[in-house]
C-alpha cells in the first residue's frame, strides 16, 4: 500500500480507538504494530480487511451493549457489558493474518513480474486465503456472539446431545439469531476481499461471485467452530443467584470460587473417620478452615476451566486459516512448501 494512503489509514483507526476508548493503552500500541503490518503489503487488501473487521466489529458491539448489560454479569458483579478490549484480545484476532500478510509481502518482494491474485496459478495465493479466513471467521465471530444475544429465543448449547437451553452469553450457546449475523459478519468481509484484491485479469465476475461464497460459508463455519471450542474448552460460569452469565474483563477467565465463605468445622467430621482415626486427628486440631461450598455464588454451567475467550479465538482463527490453506492448496494442485524454495 502507498504510504500516502496506509499512514493515514493507520493513524485514522489509533485515533477512532483511542477518541471512542475502543481499546485499551496497550490494546491501542499493539493494534498500531498489527495494522502497521498490514500497511507495508504492497496490496491494500489486508489493512482494508482489517479496518473493515474492526470498524463493523466496533459498531455491532454498540448495537448490543444495553441488552448484554441486562442480561449478563461482569466478573466484578455489576451488570454485564465489555469494557474496552486490550491487547490480548486484539492479537487474537489479528495475529495470524498479521503474520500471512508479511509472509506474502516478502514474497512479493521477491518476484520480478507485477503480481496479481490468481486463483490457483501462484502458490503465494494459499497466504492470501488465509488472511481473508482469518477475518471472515473473527468477523463471523464477533457479529454472532454480540447480536446473537438480541435474540428472543434462549440459546441451545451445540455439545450438548439434546440441545438444551442455556442462559444468554454461555459459550457454546447457539440461536438462529446469531448464526445468521454470523453469516452477515462473514458475508461483509468476503465481499470486501472480492472487491479489493487484485484479481489476475483471467478472474471474471463469475469467480469473484464463488469466491465470496466459499469464503462467506467458511467464515460462518468459524462461529460454529469457536462455539463447539467454547463449550468444551472455556467454562461458563453462571451467578446463582440472577442465572445470569458471568463475563471475565478482557476476555479473560472468571474465578469459580470469589465468595466462598471459608469456616471451621471439625476435621473428623469433614474427613468421615470415625473411632480410634477420629479420636487422633481430634487431638491434632479440634477444627479446619473448609470452603463451605453450599454459600458458592457461582457455578460452572458449562465446559471445562481449560482456555479464556481470548485462547479459544485464537484457537478457532488459526485453525481456520490453516485449514483454508490447506483445502486451497489440495483444490489448487499447489504445494505452500515451494515458497520455501
Amino acid at each position: 500500500m502507498k504510504p500516502y494512503i496506509g499512514i493515514p489509514l493507520v493513524s485514522g483507526l489509533v485515533y477512532r480507538a483511542w477518541a471512542r476508548k475502543s481499546l485499551t493503552p496497550l490494546g491501542i500500541v499493539v493494534a498500531a504494530i498489527s495494522a502497521s503490518a498490514h500497511a507495508i503489503h504492497p496490496w491494500s487488501a489486508p489493512v482494508t480487511l482489517l479496518a473493515v473487521f474492526y470498524f463493523s466489529g466496533t459498531k455491532v458491539t454498540k448495537v448490543k451493549h444495553e441488552v448484554k448489560s441486562r442480561l449478563t454479569l461482569s466478573a466484578a458483579g455489576a451488570e454485564g457489558g465489555e469494557g474496552p478490549r486490550n491487547h490480548i484480545q486484539v492479537l487474537a484476532n489479528s495475529v495470524v493474518a498479521t503474520m500471512l500478510s508479511i509472509a506474502h509481502a516478502i514474497v512479493l518482494s521477491k518476484s520480478s513480474s507485477d503480481s496479481c491474485f490468481s486463483l490457483r496459478h501462484n502458490t503465494a495465493d494459499i497466504l492470501i486465503v488465509g488472511i481473508v479466513a482469518n477475518y471472515a471467521a473473527v468477523a463471523a465471530d464477533t457479529f454472532s456472539s454480540e447480536l446473537g444475544i438480541l435474540s428472543k429465543s434462549k440459546p441451545r448449547l451445540i455439545t450438548s446431545l439434546t440441545l438444551r437451553e442455556v442462559p444468554p452469553g454461555t459459550n457454546g450457546g447457539v440461536t438462529a439469531t446469531g448464526l445468521g449475523a454470523g453469516l452477515l459478519g462473514s458475508f461483509i468481509v468476503s465481499a470486501t476481499s472480492a472487491a479489493v484484491l487484485p484479481f489476475c485479469a483471467s478472474a471474471g465476475i463469475k469467480e469473484r461471485l464463488l469466491w465470496t461464497a466459499a469464503m462467506t460459508a467458511w467464515g460462518t463455519l468459524g462461529s460454529v467452530l469457536d462455539s463447539v471450542l467454547g463449550g468444551i474448552l472455556q467454562a461458563s460460569v453462571v451467578d446463582k443467584r440472577s442465572g445470569k452469565v458471568v463475563e471475565g474483563s478482557g476476555g479473560r477467565k472468571v474465578i469459580i470460587h470469589p465468595s466462598g465463605k471459608v469456616v471451621a468445622v471439625d476435621s473428623a467430621e469433614t474427613t468421615g473417620l470415625e473411632g480410634p482415626q477420629a479420636a487422633t486427628l481430634r487431638s491434632g486440631s479440634s477444627s479446619a478452615p473448609v470452603r463451605d461450598e453450599s454459600h458458592e455464588s457461582r457455578r460452572v454451567e458449562t465446559g471445562r476451566d481449560w482456555l479464556d475467550n481470548n485462547g479459544v479465538n485464537l484457537l478457532m482463527a488459526a485453525t481456520m486459516s490453516v485449514g483454508a490453506m490447506g483445502i486451497s492448496q489440495w483444490v489448487w494442485g499447489l504445494d505452500i512448501a515451494d515458497l520455501l524454495v
